[in-house]
């Protein structure tokens, strides 16, 4: 019997996984949940009378068909809940109430609104949103309103988008980040007519964490006012309440480069620790009174303490994947134990990671889902494959080093590192494509430090914070010089490998389970060879002549990768996207070249650019210039800005030549005097074996004419960039027709403000014959030229997946 429920809950957990890969939801999602329980119930009956093996295959089918059912009709009814098209971009009257701790940045707070009533006929949106309030303007003025605050109702004039983010290869998904909040639609919270604050709204069981929020909320308020501009207080205050937003990113670069950012948030090890430190204070405590130990047991009072004390932190951290896990295992291993049961940690994992999934399907999504239960797992697997309950109070092998002294713990927590390390090496490869070597040494420094240090100092401070103690400057003065450490660490080299095919990915978590085997076990020596094709992957190869050029979707900018045979060109570097974010909103915070290009050129083996081309001075062409010169070796700056530092000029007749492919400058000319302006963009034209590219700027009908009057021939290509994002004063019949394109391409964000690419725009390109390529609609696009000719690829059609395509109907490009 138990066997057949293990079984069922692993199947389960593989259909909720397989929902997400799909293109589209399943018509009958219902049919697939009831059968699947149907046909579960029918081998819960026979199990009995027959061996596993008759039984096995219907009990992982029922599994798979439940949780692929269940994760469909749960995608099924919030994908119902959608802003209508028609109200996109337009002012929309409505009241409610700010349902989470507000994130905040340079110059707005971001938070989820739930809407209570619309006040403006017809308009049909979600009832939960994604807002961005404006606490200063573009030029600096200050907002006269507050921002609003955890649980407050306000009257706002909204507009809205549908949910939509940058689409690129090995690139984080954030529709699917809104999804998994349940925000369907994003916007910003207009100034006129002002917001009208309504009050602070009332608990209601309908919205039970809004207590929970202003309560986080106050906290960070008081951390803010305590340690003022104090360097680390951010990580404080994320250690407590689990507000990312609240430290710099330069900070969470040094925890990702030394691969210690699960220890500067709340993670399962820090739910657990803290049940394990309240349970053995309380317990302690409690036999030291006999009359108190006869009415209720020590050791149940320990466990029962234990576990609300980790619900208590859970819940104050926001409740985030780790800490659902903790809990959870948590729960199961005490009720286990106040039943007297004998259970193993691999089924309380099994049970953690189905509760999980049921609750959430869509957390399978988030690279910390895959981490912290595959370390958890890995360490099972490697020292703790016959625990029982009472071992299982801890987070892992580390947690029970606490009962441990002298060599055995040293020998203890030593092999806890090896294991997790093995544990995630595949899996950053997989999702980040990087490697800290420093990661076990720094890890060794920081885990005991934060661990049994500085989170319970934090904590205190906020458990005490009525009190005037002095323990969060205490707390900040003793993770100083961890931060320094860690800082030196960061500068320490890193595996960066291309991003792995999932074969590859299994087939080292294999290699990986093998090593953890006890000594001495027969085969270990395969598991090198199996880790072998994930470290040493290869970007494919192209042969001479033969080129790729990538339009990365970057929003409303422009950043677009050629590469050659051996060589690689970046022509602009995306926008920036101002400051904040962190956690509480990917999509913001830094620029495009932190965020989107220097990731997608690591993934894609890309470690020094030949050439930067920098086409103007704008920010959507610019703004992720500084980032990128940072992130990895530039040889050759070019740009049409003057007096930029380490550049030079790009000017018309300009060539070179890599592996048989040509490159040239057709603009500026060269007695001009250049301003980096719109008109002065550096227009670049590359002739390969398979086609011709013409890289255009943002040149409008004047510069457009100057190169008419030009030789006709050298405009003509196979594939143009249209130039600024298709606005109306650039791309006039003339030019449209000199460079004769059978692939237009534009670059421009999702309901820019500008409306680009402008309708008549694209109409013209479409008359003359080119197919229209956007990557609004179509997310990158690849271009491949061989001698064969264009292959062209849209990365939003080839990782399809039923969250995105929910757009209007566009005509296609082929």
């Amino acid at each position: 019997m138990g066997n057949t429920n293990g079984i069922f809950m692993l199947a389960a957990t593989l259909g909720v996984c397989a929902l997400q890969k799909q293109a589209e939801l399943p018509t009958l999602p219902l049919a697939w949940l009831a059968g699947g329980l149907a046909v579960f119930a029918v081998t819960r009956l026979v199990s009995p009378r027959v061996t596993l093996r008759f039984i096995l295959l219907p009990c992982l089918f029922a599994g798979f068909a439940t949780g692929f059912g269940w994760a469909a009709w749960r995608a099924e009814i919030r994908l119902a809940d959608q802003l209508s098209p028609a109200w996109e971009v337009r002012d929309i009257h409505l009241t409610g109430t700010v349902v989470s701790l507000p994130a905040h940045s340079d110059r707005s707070v971001r938070f989820a609104f739930q809407v209570d009533a619309v006040l403006t006929p017809d308009a049909r949106i979600p009832t939960r949103l994604w807002l961005n309030f404006y606490t200063r303007g573009w030029r600096g003025e200050i907002n006269p309103t507050p921002p609003p605050r955890a649980g407050e109702r306000w009257a706002f004039t909204v507009r809205l988008k549908r949910p939509h983010g940058r689409a690129n290869p090995h690139a984080f998904d954030y529709e699917a980040w809104l999804l998994e909040r349940n925000l369907r639609a994003t916007g910003y919270v207009r100034n006129a007519p002002a917001p009208v604050f309504m009050g602070v709204a009332p608990w209601t069981i309908r919205q039970p964490m809004l207590g929970v929020h202003r309560l986080r909320e106050s906290l960070r308020d008081h951390f803010s006012a305590t340690l003022g501009e104090a360097p680390y207080g951010g990580i404080l205050t994320a250690l407590a309440i689990g507000d990312q937003s609240a430290a710099p990113q330069q900070q969470w670069n040094i925890f990702n480069r030394t691969g210690t950012t699960h220890l500067m948030s709340i993670s399962g090890l820090h739910v657990t620790l803290i049940a394990g430190i309240v349970g053995g204070l309380l317990g302690g405590l409690w036999r030291r009174c006999p009359r108190l130990c006869l009415r209720l047991p020590a050791r149940r009072l320990a466990i029962l303490s234990g576990v609300l004390a980790a619900l208590a932190y859970g819940l104050i951290s926001g409740l985030n994947v780790p800490a659902q896990r903790a809990c959870l295992m948590l729960i199961a291993a005490a009720l286990a134990l106040l039943c007297n049961r004998q259970v193993s940690l691999a089924r309380i994992l099994l049970v953690a990671l189905t509760c999980v999934l049921l609750f959430d399907p869509w957390a399978a999504l988030a690279a910390g889902f895959w981490l912290s239960f595959g370390v958890v797992a890995a360490l099972c697997w490697a020292g703790q494959r016959h625990s029982t309950p009472e071992t299982i109070m801890a987070e892992s092998t580390f947690a029970q080093t606490l009962r441990q002294r002298g060599a055995r713990y040293l020998r203890v927590f030593l092999h806890t590192q090896w294991a997790a390390t093995l544990a995630t090496l595949p899996l950053l490869f997989l999702f980040f494509q990087r490697f800290p070597l420093i990661s076990p040494l720094a890890n060794l420094l920081a885990i005991p430090w934060v661990s049994f240090v500085i989170t319970p100092l934090a904590l205190l401070a906020a458990l005490l914070s009525w009190l005037p103690l002095p323990i969060l400057p205490l707390a900040h003065g003793l993770l100083a010089p961890l931060m320094s450490a860690l800082t030196f660490l960061a500068d320490m080299p890193q595996l960066t490998p291309v991003a792995p095919p999932l074969w590859s990915v299994a087939l080292a978590a294999c290699g990986v389970a093998l090593l953890l085997l006890p000594r001495g076990t027969p085969g270990k020596g395969a598991a090198l060879v199996m880790l072998l094709p994930l470290l040493c992957g290869q970007a494919p190869e192209r042969s001479a002549g033969q080129l790729r050029v990538t339009v990365l979707d970057v929003g409303q900018g422009q950043a677009v990768l050629l590469e050659t045979a051996t060589h690689r060109l970046l022509y602009d570097a995306g926008p920036g996207y101002g400051s904040g974010g962190g956690d509480n909103d990917p999509e913001t915070g830094r620029d495009a070249g932190a965020q989107v290009v220097l990731p997608y050129l690591s993934a894609s083996g890309v470690r020094a650019l030949d050439a930067l081309v920098v086409s103007h001075r704008d920010n959507d062409h610019s703004g992720g210039m500084n980032s990128i010169v940072a992130g990895l070796p530039v040889y050759r700056l070019i740009s049409s800005q003057p007096n930029l530092p380490g550049s030079e000029t790009c000017r018309e007749g300009q060539h070179w030549i890599w592996d048989k492919v040509r490159f040239e400058f057709l603009h500026p000319p060269v007695d001009k005097a250049l301003r980096g302006d719109n008109g002065d963009s550096c227009v670049l034209k590359v002739t390969s074996a398979g086609g011709r590219m013409l890289l255009t700027g943002d040149i409008g009908v004047r510069e457009e004419r100057r190169l008419l009057a030009g030789e006709l021939a050298a405009l003509s290509a196979e594939a143009i960039l249209v130039p600024h994002h298709g606005s109306r004063t650039s791309s006039s019949l003339p030019f449209v027709a000199a460079a004769g394109a059978d692939w237009a391409l534009v670059s421009a964000g999702y309901r820019n403000r500008f409306n680009h690419p402008r309708p008549e725009i694209v109409d013209r390109y479409e008359h003359l014959g080119a197919k229209l390529l956007r990557t609004d609609r179509d997310g990158a696009l690849i271009l491949d030229f061989s001698e064969h000719g264009i292959d062209a690829r849209r990365w939003r059609q080839e990782e399809r997946r039923y969250w995105r395509d929910r757009l209007p109907p566009l005509k296609p490009a082929d």
